[in-house]
């Protein structure tokens, strides 16, 4: 895998709140190569917990569903950005980096459960962008959130906030990547630094 690899994970509340693509425009304008964007669930992953709610089908049901949220918000970020490429696979992700392309990834339901990715809510796209990041030896991890972000906060502390899932310090523990969670509004921002 090349150096300087970058997965970019784009929270879910971004396209609730209609920032998504000035986003990832900015995003686009600083990261040109060597990219991998990751989609949330978003409203999409919102309707699969209320299905469970009133259904109460089993978590790896919702595990399964909850995927193909990413997976709509992954097609809902393409439309915007052509220029990437979609990508299901681990292998399809390498193969699409090695020619020189972005990468949206749409993950596919039997790799994360051939690995052992847990199919839990306490899994959420935060630890699957980590588990995808450690897969790919990237450099850094950007996760990019609505949420305000304390300054001096570790991984550990943005869990107990609620800002990532409860999952993420797991995931990240003996990652060799450097973590960046940011706030959506001063990534748009002019004065944003992108290291």
């Amino acid at each position: 895998m090349k150096a300087g690899l970058r997965v970019i994970k784009f929270g879910g509340s971004l396209e609730c709140s209609g920032t998504l693509k000035s986003c990832m425009d900015k995003a686009a304008a600083f990261y040109r190569e060597g990219c991998v964007w990751v989609p949330g669930g978003g409203d999409f992953a919102e309707q699969v917990r209320q299905a469970q709610q009133r259904w109460h089908f089993d978590d790896i049901t919702a595990h399964a569903m909850a995927l193909l949220a990413m997976r709509q918000m992954a097609l809902l970020m393409h439309s915007m950005h052509r220029d990437c490429v979609l990508a299901e696979s681990i292998a399809d992700t390498v193969r699409q980096l090695d020619l020189g392309k972005s990468v949206i990834w749409s993950p596919d339901v039997n790799e994360l459960n051939q690995a052992g990715v847990p199919a839990s809510w306490e899994v959420t796209s935060d630890s699957l962008a980590a588990w995808l990041a450690v897969r790919l030896g990237a450099d850094e991890l950007i996760l990019i959130k609505s949420a305000e972000i304390p300054q001096a906060a570790d991984v550990n502390k943005l869990a107990e906030l609620g800002i990532v899932d409860r999952a993420f310090p797991g995931f990240t523990k003996k990652a060799r990547f450097k973590i960046r969670v940011v706030n959506k509004e001063k990534l748009i921002s002019p004065k944003f630094l992108r290291k």
